[in-house]
């Protein structure tokens, strides 16, 4: 599919998207629209390889009678194939194209009221993975959509037409699921969570990674490295940093996360399976990972995050025989989890792997227990490998300067840290700032060559950073101050002079004007 093509859909669904606004917050209406769209997906998925089953029969998935004993029998064998190959199933009836066609039924004498319908087929969906190894992957992932709500409509027949409207026009259009070499969906719905983000405020840090910024840590855990045996993400949001990483790569083995919130867990979830990612080939926790870590006895080669700016944590002390924490001798302020987060990633770091984690500028230079793991990991530990300054306002809701903190537990250059200062490199927009491709290029390129650029990066010793007493702000290492341009005192005051009789001139001019207008001067 051409790039326009791919807008063509992009627009198509933010268009249908939009019918369902209504008084609905963004939050609220993407979990609807999101909920719609992955339905159909799986609609068209199980259509697709039922059909592929049964083209030896020459009979089609659609055409095959349930009530009948030979119908069942058909059933039964491709739910068992389902079951084993996607990890769910649905029955023909069951279908999107069918229920949207019921939906929008002028048939008379037909009813064409499907909410029980729907209701009834999204929980069969759940349903259909019980006691399979699915099961975990499926539970509750329809739970946000709730078709009684008086948002859609003050009674059940007002919710009806609009769903039955939103439906018709989903089934329009084709998602081409059989073209397996594009994932023109996968891309579309990133797409849709990116603008849901845009216009959710400060509630978008916590599903949402803008693009540019999951590109420039998927391509910091990628380098060097053209297969993943697994990549992670503990505050993994919508899986969208996770599924960028895969974009870096031919193959990645395994994706891990967790996530707190449960509407985001559910919605990382069907990203995963949106964008044909094997039922057992990801593992997405829903729990709060700094106090119930659910991978604890894992280790992973690239690991990413950006976890909530300067949280609060329990800071319990009971953490302190927690291996994660314990060999630091401090733990992370419970007003400030930042680097809380750091220790429970890099106990997750394999050896071979990378870890990049985005961060508030205060991790650089913060004193007490900070200071001190920060010391810790760089004198004892030596696993900072760079650091990189980003530019302000690039974070939905927020507007301050972070950073990302690049760690390796076998460093090829453990000599020096690298310091990059790309915070001046964005173009600004109406509401926010991006990096543009050349931006990430060049923060990339800087990375993985480790230059030394007047202004922009520096190579600091060990030895330099310890002078420094371990603090990482950036201007302490990269210089990004501009010599102003010297003054001629001499030949200021000779134009003051020439512009003072200039002035004496014109005011002359303007009071000779004034006496034949016959109008007082303003001298």
């Amino acid at each position: 599919m051409s790039e326009d093509h791919k807008k063509q859909l992009e627009q198509q669904l933010w268009n249908i998207a939009n019918t369902l606004r209504g008084k609905m917050n963004a939050d609220e209406f993407r979990d609807y629209i999101l909920g719609f769209i992955f339905y159909k997906y799986l609609s068209e998925k199980m259509d697709l390889y039922a059909n592929t089953i049964l083209s030896e029969d020459k009979i089609t998935y659609k055409s095959i009678d349930e009530q009948t004993e030979l119908g069942k029998q058909y059933l039964e064998v491709i739910h068992e194939e389902a079951l084993e190959k996607l990890g769910y199933f649905l029955n023909p009836s069951e279908l999107f194209s069918e229920l949207a066609k019921k939906g929008n039924s002028d048939i008379e004498g037909s009813s064409n009221f499907i909410l029980e319908d729907l209701q009834r087929i999204l929980n069969n969906i759940q349903l259909s993975t019980m006691g399979s190894e699915s099961e975990e992957d499926f539970d509750n992932l329809f739970e946000d959509m709730d078709l009684n709500s008086t948002k859609l409509g003050k009674t059940p027949e007002a919710r009806n037409q609009l769903i039955s409207k939103v439906l018709s026009h989903l089934d329009k259009i084709d998602f081409k699921l059989e073209e397996t070499e594009l994932d023109v969906l996968g891309d579309a719905y990133e797409y849709l969570i990116a603008q849901f983000a845009s216009g959710a405020g400060k509630k978008a840090g916590e599903f949402y990674t803008p693009q540019e910024v999951s590109t420039v840590l998927a391509k910091i855990v990628t380098t060097g490295k053209e297969k993943l045996k697994s990549v992670y993400d503990p505050t993994c949001g919508s899986g969208s940093l996770l599924l960028r990483v895969a974009k870096e790569v031919k193959e990645v083995g395994n994706f891990y996360g967790q996530e707190l919130n449960r509407t985001t867990y559910n919605l990382a979830r069907m990203n995963m399976i949106l964008h044909d990612v094997h039922y057992r080939k990801f593992d997405i926790k829903q729990e709060d990972t700094l106090e119930y870590p659910q991978h604890i006895d894992y280790q992973f080669e690239a690991i990413v995050a950006n976890p909530p700016f300067s949280a609060n944590w329990s800071a319990n002390p009971l953490h302190m025989s927690d291996d994660r924490f314990s060999q630091y001798g401090k733990l992370a302020p419970s007003s400030k989890a930042d680097f809380a987060f750091v220790q429970h990633m890099i106990y997750h770091l394999a050896d071979n792997g990378t870890m990049a984690i985005v961060l508030p500028h205060g991790v650089l230079f913060r004193g007490g227990a900070e200071a001190h793991i920060r010391q810790f990991l760089i004198e004892d530990k030596n696993y900072l490998d760079a650091v990189i300054g980003l530019p302000g306002n690039i974070f939905y809701g927020t507007s301050i300067p972070t950073c990302i903190l690049v760690f390796k537990k076998c460093r090829e250059q453990a000599d020096s840290v690298l310091f990059i200062d790309a915070s001046n490199d964005y173009e600004r927009a109406k509401t926010q700032n991006y990096l543009r491709e050349q931006d990430i290029s060049k923060i990339i390129c800087t990375f993985r060559e480790r230059t030394v650029k007047d202004k922009y990066s520096y190579l600091a010793s060990l030895e330099e950073i310890k002078e420094n007493e371990y603090n990482l702000n950036i201007p302490r290492y990269v210089d990004t101050f501009e010599v102003e341009e010297k003054i001629d005192l001499k030949e200021t005051v000779e134009r003051i002079k020439s512009i003072e009789i200039d002035l004496e001139s014109i005011d002359s001019q303007i009071e000779v004007f004034c006496n034949e207008l016959g109008i007082e001067s303003p001298k």
